[in-house]
């Protein structure tokens, strides 16, 4: 007897219907894998003394011309991997070694202290003005009455030495908070400190993951009222890389 839906006597509708989304699902899943290697690849692998190209399945999809929203053209993957010089060497002879700096930890990128290329433009509002600027440019914003205001604090790193003074807020325009602060260190001039990494309490502003000498070697700005996407990921990195080098102790295991 035949049922409604039935194809052959071993085919129905359901099971073709069920078979063509295997097919597709199985397609998003290999496309989704592929564009996701547009940025990264190929790989750097340290199987050999030479560097060697990692690229898997499927390969990186063919390169695209994209239009930003302020005319430029950016073209994606370009194939070429991270030519930098690594400042580190293998703790040990085999594959897999964790890697030990040769240099200064904090500023080399190696580590948590590694950082991506990124444009050395500064990142842009939908308007095309420059989204984090100092308050004294978007003079506009204000710290609530009600919240303590950093500008003028002592900023104080883990060892409790003053690494500097907040002289001014650094305000991200699309997300209306503070982003930066800027920390006059004295001699070697202003610098900025992540909001996120800083925590203001007492009258003070603290820092877990620098020591107070380590404010003067912050990376600089080339412009003191922006900061580009490069200058960000820098700073960025310095401060992630005290969590690990700024005192000799953090280098050795807990236990």
């Amino acid at each position: 007897m035949n049922l409604i839906g039935d194809i052959t006597g071993y085919i129905d509708v359901a099971q073709v219907v069920l078979y063509v989304f295997w097919v597709f699902f199985a397609g998003l899943i290999i496309y989704l894998v592929k564009e996701n290697k547009r940025e990264g690849y190929p790989l750097d692998s340290d199987r050999t003394n030479a560097r060697v190209s990692v690229i898997g399945w499927p390969e990186p999809p063919d390169p695209v011309t994209y239009v930003t929203a302020q005319g430029e053209r950016i073209t994606a993957p370009t194939g070429k991997g991270d030519d930098r010089p690594i400042a580190a060497e293998p703790a040990a002879p085999w594959p897999g070694a964790p890697l030990v700096p040769t240099g200064n930890p904090m500023l080399d990128c190696v580590g948590p202290g590694s950082y991506a290329q990124r444009q050395d433009k500064p990142d842009l509002t939908n308007e095309g003005a420059p989204k984090l600027v100092p308050n004294r440019i978007a003079s506009d914003f204000h710290v609530d009455e009600r919240d303590p205001n950093p500008v003028g604090m002592e900023v104080v790193g883990l060892d409790g030495k003053v690494g500097g003074t907040v002289s001014e807020l650094w305000i991200d325009r699309a997300e209306h908070l503070i982003r930066y602060l800027e920390v006059d260190t004295g001699g070697s001039g202003s610098v900025l400190l992540p909001m996120t990494m800083a925590r203001v309490t007492g009258g003070q502003v603290r820092v877990a993951s620098v020591k107070g000498e380590h404010f003067a070697d912050v990376p600089k700005l080339a412009n003191p009222d922006q900061v580009t996407r490069l200058e960000e990921e820098k700073i960025t990195a310095y401060y992630a890389a005290g969590h690990l080098y700024a005192t000799p102790q953090r280098l050795e295991p807990l236990l």
